[in-house]
């Protein structure tokens, strides 16, 4: 079994192969271009350095969030595209189950943080590989406020809050989001037809949010 995973939950642009337990090959890029440039030639240039062709993948795994809005679209979209081309089915990582992946053997609290805005991050909170909340769009200061043990942050927001969180005593890892990660979680989830690929944004986007509170006292 061979999985092609797409991570574009924020600024970072990641592609990936993995088989079982192994990432096969990954490009990565964190530098000003959007994901609607990246993401299509990365995999074409992945898969040709790997030698494979396209009808080897035997799933498509994507990030479905929570993360940024254009950049999950995006994400998920591609896997929709591919999905229908190939008639393969999906797989839908949380895209902090598979930051904190990169992280499974560490002792203590593992928190992945992504940057939400507004002094949010996206967050959730991890011990042994197992969830301990449910994913979150929290104040960071209130997040940091709740943790009762020693914790490593990870992912995007950390380097917001790297002081504040060393200040706490806790520890920051530079792990940041990776498609191989998202693959390696993918190999036991189930696969779901490509027309039904879904995405767990956590709050509303920002444009809905703003219009709701614009309009609540036009509200009867």
């Amino acid at each position: 079994m061979k999985i092609l995973a797409i991570e574009t939950s924020g600024n970072i642009s990641s592609v990936a192969v993995v088989s079982p337990d192994i990432v096969l090959g990954e490009f990565t890029i964190n530098h000003k271009k959007t994901h609607s440039q990246t993401i299509m030639p990365m995999i074409d240039n992945l898969l040709t350095s790997l030698d494979f062709k396209i009808s080897d993948m035997s799933f498509i795994a994507y990030s479905n969030g929570p993360g940024s809005f254009t950049g999950l679209r995006i994400g998920a979209a591609t896997a929709k595209a591919l999905g229908h081309g190939l008639s393969r089915g999906v797989k839908e990582v949380p895209t902090l189950d598979a930051l904190a992946y990169n992280l499974k053997t560490e002792k203590s609290l593992v928190v992945p943080i992504l940057d939400a805005r507004q002094n949010q991050v996206y967050a959730c909170v991890y011990k042994d590989n197992e969830k301990l909340t449910d994913y979150m769009a929290i104040e960071f200061d209130k997040l940091l406020d709740s943790l009762e043990e020693k914790a490593i942050f990870l992912g995007d927001a950390v380097e917001l809050y790297k002081e504040k969180i060393l200040a706490k005593g806790h520890d920051v890892s530079n792990c940041l989001q990776n498609a191989g990660a998202v693959g390696l979680c993918a190999i036991h989830l189930p696969a779901k037809h490509y027309a039904v690929v879904d995405l767990q944004y956590v709050r509303k986007p920002q444009a809905q949010r703003e219009y709701e509170e614009k309009n609540a006292d036009k509200q009867i």
